[in-house]
């Protein structure tokens, strides 16, 4: 998939307020210094379409991206040590969870794990919170430039393998580096074969 286009739409924490759920949408979420909009960027080929900053959990509202006029790309609050006091951490977490429960037309959410680190417990817990809602996720291992190619893989494995604690099976995953965009082709190609098998939500009903 070539990403020609990418739109903001929207910035909220009203699930009821999102735009309509007639296009298929991937949620994009991790430990709130994970590099996640250096990865969006790095997707879509806009260095300025999500804020990135130096200060982890600048990400505070569920903001939506258009991508090619076809599909939602949504940036969440990233979780973990974010500088923000227990209340606003609680506020986010609980519209975070209520969009993931909800949010019909949700095909895939991509975690986002830190490759430099052995399995952090707050990734497993959330990993292992969207297998018991029964949500559909892949793992995104990101900064795969910034330590040797050997110790990325090794903590990937180390990370599948402490899934193994509550899943049969562990879902697939991309390694990837917004420096060099290793991964961005092959994340961007899984969505497009999402979207080939998208049924939309017939409004109507609801």
């Amino acid at each position: 998939m070539i990403v020609k286009t990418a739109t903001f739409i929207s910035s909220n924490t009203k699930v009821d307020k999102l735009p309509a759920a007639n296009l298929p949408e991937y949620a994009f979420i991790g430990r709130s210094n994970v590099g996640k909009s250096s990865l969006i960027n790095a997707l879509t080929g806009n260095r300025h379409l999500a804020k990135t900053s130096q200060t982890p959990g600048k990400t505070q509202l569920i903001n939506h991206f258009l991508i090619n006029g076809a599909w939602y790309l949504v940036d969440l609050p990233g979780y973990g040590f974010a500088k923000a006091s227990k209340s606003s951490r609680a506020v986010w977490e609980k519209f975070i969870r209520r969009y993931l429960s909800v949010r019909e037309n949700l095909q895939c959410v991509f975690v986002l794990i830190d490759s430099r680190h052995e399995p952090q417990q707050n990734d497993l817990d959330f990993c292992r919170w969207l297998g018991e809602k029964g949500i559909s996720f892949l793992l995104v291992f990101t900064k795969a430039d910034k330590s040797s190619l050997a110790k990325a893989n090794s903590n990937v494995g180390k990370f599948h393998q402490a899934l193994l604690q509550w899943f049969e099976e562990t879902p697939p995953h991309f390694l990837t580096s917004a420096e060099s965009r290793l991964g961005c082709e092959q994340l961007l190609t899984a969505i497009d074969e999402i979207n080939s098998n998208f049924q939309p939500v017939d409004v109507k009903d609801r």
